[in-house]
């Protein structure tokens, strides 16, 4: 068996390097990510995908930390390099080609029509680029350069997931490529509130994350901007500050804490600074072990280079395979 067949489903996914992994990263996909490594099922490909952090306004002089810190928080995590590829996606050249080739056989007018994209237009008016119009292509060709067959995403992602798919289908129509058509699928995840109270944790909006390696100060200063109210009502929340800040309870503490502090609210009141400083104290134990190996990790950069470096050769045996194939089958000179 050659090193581009496998045996296993393939399974790949990235995180952009626009900051450091928190709470919801954790809980919503890298748990997820560890119980696939674990699973003999599968061949795990995970990057920090830093070309696709360029499709929207970034800092030049810290995109290069920004990706090395995604890694490192991968792996204090629990990724597994002995059972996984864990790289940096720039260090695959073949995506970038390969995403080129996929431009050939997708219209500008589908691009233009992805939800994804007319967010980031309001989002970035002056930053309307060509890079950004690409980006489900250059997902695709992140995807197919390992003929991924399953992608754990969010429902959010479908939109992208389906170009794929389409790009995997005319690819195979025109040229008889074996391009697979990939499936979405849901890992086991919680959900993680957003600290300000509405949405999912998210490292795009001020105020609402929880960083994996946070000391206990800044997780009480986080928590303390939670918003909440009078601590007493007919009816507990369901929705807003204190409702989340529940949700958090439930996660860190357990169903039985929850309910003593629903109690509460029905009855004689909660003390939130007390809710808060206990919350703070569980989610700072339950982080210590991902703290513990992220010290190592900033102790031992070599052994972090050593493992970015030999999952991007690992990768690219893969990638370089199907991206030789891809071009022999399109017509290119010299590929066969």
């Amino acid at each position: 068996m050659t090193m581009t067949q496998t045996s296993k489903t393939r399974v790949f996914s990235g995180t952009r390097a626009t900051g450091r992994l928190h709470l919801g990263n954790y809980f919503g996909a890298v748990k997820g990510y560890i119980d696939l490594q674990n699973d003999s099922k599968y061949e795990c490909i995970y990057m920090a995908v830093d070309v696709h952090t360029i499709t929207t306004p970034y800092e030049a002089v810290t995109l290069a930390t920004s990706t090395r810190e995604i890694i490192m928080d991968y792996l204090a995590a629990g990724l597994d390099p002995d059972k996984a590829i864990v790289t940096i996606q720039s260090l695959v050249p073949e995506h970038v080609e390969l995403a080129f080739l996929f431009s050939s056989v997708v219209s500008v007018a589908k691009m233009q029509h992805l939800p994804t994209f007319k967010d980031k237009v309001k989002q970035h008016p002056d930053n309307v680029t060509l890079a950004l119009l690409n980006y489900p292509t250059l997902m695709a060709a992140d995807i197919l350069s390992y003929k991924t067959e399953l992608v754990p995403a969010g429902l959010d992602q479908e939109p992208h997931i389906e170009v794929t798919r389409e790009i995997a289908r005319r690819m195979n129509d025109l040229y008889g490529t074996d391009f697979p058509e990939t499936k979405r699928f849901a890992t086991p995840a919680q959900y993680v509130p957003s600290l300000t109270g509405a949405g999912k944790m998210s490292k795009s909006v001020e105020g609402s994350s929880i960083n994996l390696t946070d000391d206990l100060a800044l997780i009480k200063k986080r928590l303390a901007s939670c918003p909440t109210d009078a601590g007493t009502g007919e009816v507990v929340p369901t929705s807003g500050g204190v409702a989340n800040l529940l949700t958090f309870v439930e996660i860190f503490q357990g169903t039985e804490r929850k309910k003593v502090y629903e109690a509460d609210y029905l009855s004689k009141g909660i003390r939130y600074g007390d809710l808060k400083a206990e919350l703070a104290e569980a989610i700072f134990a339950h982080l210590a072990p991902i703290r513990t190996k992220r010290l190592e990790l900033e102790q031992n950069q070599a052994y972090v280079d050593q493992i970015i470096k030999d999952g991007a050769i690992k990768a690219r045996q893969i990638a370089a395979a199907t991206l030789r194939e891809t071009k022999a089958k399109m017509g290119f000179y010299g590929q066969n």
